[in-house]
């Protein structure tokens, strides 16, 4: 060991150039000409995203609420927790989260934390998803969300935390929020606990907002 702290930080090279071959709906392409150690110049093409929020719901039974959701890139019906995009810049995640648990299952918690941020390919996009642990559940009042495309045809069940890490380690579930959300869980429950998570408001440097 060499008692160096294992800590991710903040860097930006030189980018000498910048411009975008690509505008979608929601995210972009960019290709940036970004300077190196050595003072050469390379390409990068990176996918530009407003980043993403995702739902780790938890009942007192110990199960977790998980949508079953057809994903045409990967031509696959995955199972996943509820997640959404960060539609408004500087949009709280929280209240981003607490929609989009409404939004896909109608439901609603009580308590929330924060069970980790992650960047999901930061080799080739700047998406950044914050993953909370909800708990506490209880059904949302009201009519539910009326879904529209790939979400009509969703699917919804509670499935014990077991259950899914052996489907994680099994390679039968590929989710990345559902994987990463899960395995979280585990290594919180086994550690110090769910309850030394961060609290739900917690500062995110990577996608700043407002309280």
């Amino acid at each position: 060991m060499t008692g160096r702290t294992i800590k991710d930080t903040a860097e930006a090279w030189e980018v000498r150039g910048t411009r975008t071959p690509f505008q979608g709906k929601k995210t972009s392409v960019r290709t940036d000409d970004v300077v190196m150690p050595d003072g050469s110049v390379v390409t990068r093409d990176y996918q530009v995203h407003p980043g993403s929020v995702a739902v780790l719901a938890l009942d007192d039974a110990g199960r977790v609420l998980v949508i079953r959701q057809y994903r045409h890139p990967v031509r696959e019906k995955l199972w996943e927790i509820p997640a959404g995009l960060l539609d408004v810049p500087g949009e709280n995640p929280l209240h981003a989260a607490q929609r989009e648990l409404y939004e896909e299952a109608h439901v609603k918690a009580e308590d929330w934390r924060v069970l980790t941020d992650v960047y999901t390919t930061p080799g080739g996009c700047d998406e950044a998803v914050r993953i909370f642990l909800a708990r506490n559940l209880s059904e949302a009042e009201g009519e539910r969300f009326e879904v529209e495309d790939e979400e009509a045809d969703m699917e919804l069940e509670r499935v014990p935390v077991g259950d899914l890490v052996r489907g994680v380690l099994a390679g039968e579930l590929h989710n990345n929020c559902l994987v990463v959300g899960v395995l979280s869980l585990v290594a919180a429950e086994r550690g110090d606990g769910v309850e030394s998570l961060r609290p739900a408001e917690a500062p995110w440097p990577a996608r700043p907002f407002q309280a």
